[in-house]
């Protein structure tokens, strides 16, 4: 570990608790919200689950830095141009298959993602990717149930979750494409290529989308720039307002 750069490993760390922190408070939307009680039980769940594994990961990248910032920090006191999640996790709920076809698409590539880094020659990394990876074994599994019955339920359910997909599909490339970052990350054996998760991330996706009577739309497209910090969408901005304004109105302020 001597030889990995600690700015990068930072960075990485950032990506992978910045698309649970953004995630988990799209999800925690929900909350009092949800079309039955059950589902607003098991959003609430899904965002909490989401919110613990920032706390690990976003703690493990203050210590990297090194610069007395803790995770509450880095979640609530950085800009938006600082974020590095994926644009998939940012965008908007819309309706409820919406929010469960991006819940499936992310799952989907996270799970993936934390099976290899079960094997990262980090230590501490691996040790959150163990412990996060049965939250997320759960989290797949229910939202690709989900996708199912509605994509194969009513003709309404099927138009709107096909609607959800051809929206959200050029989204999923990024999460896929390496920089300077993965690759300095999967040459020091502390994270995968990317790319080595798409077959993975395929075969599971292609499964439940056929059983779900869905259409994965055409072209390979893919919407960049989310987790380089080089570009979100104007909704990430919005989220952080509603997130970060009690720290930022009142500064400091602990109970």
């Amino acid at each position: 570990m001597s030889d990995v750069d600690q700015s990068q490993l930072f960075e990485f760390l950032c990506r992978m608790g910045d698309n649970t922190l953004v995630l988990g408070h799209r999800v925690s939307e929900w909350c009092g919200h949800a079309p039955v009680l059950e589902e607003d039980i098991a959003l609430a769940n899904t965002a909490l689950d989401l919110i613990g594994q920032t706390q690990m990961w976003l703690g493990l990248a203050g210590e990297v830095e090194d610069k007395s910032r803790s995770a509450d920090d880095l979640a609530m006191l950085r800009d938006v141009w600082d974020f590095r999640n994926v644009l998939l996790v940012e965008q908007p709920n819309g309706d409820f298959g919406q929010t469960m076809m991006r819940q499936f698409l992310f799952d989907a590539w996270h799970l993936a993602m934390l099976k290899a880094l079960t094997g990262s020659c980090d230590d501490r990394i691996a040790a959150i990717a163990a412990k996060s990876v049965k939250e997320v074994q759960y989290h797949v599994e229910r939202s690709g149930d989900t996708v199912v019955g509605l994509g194969d339920g009513t003709s309404e359910s099927h138009r709107r979750m096909q609607k959800a997909l051809d929206l959200l599909w050029p989204y999923v490339g990024e999460m896929f494409v390496a920089d300077a970052v993965d690759e300095a990350m999967a040459k020091a054996g502390v994270a995968p290529d990317p790319a080595t998760l798409r077959d993975a991330f395929d075969a599971r996706v292609e499964a439940v989308l056929t059983d779900a009577t869905l259409t994965i739309p055409d072209g390979g497209f893919a919407h960049k720039g989310g987790k380089t910090g080089f570009q979100h969408s104007e909704h990430l901005g919005h989220l952080l307002t509603q997130m970060q304004w009690l720290q930022r109105a009142y500064p400091g302020a602990t109970w």
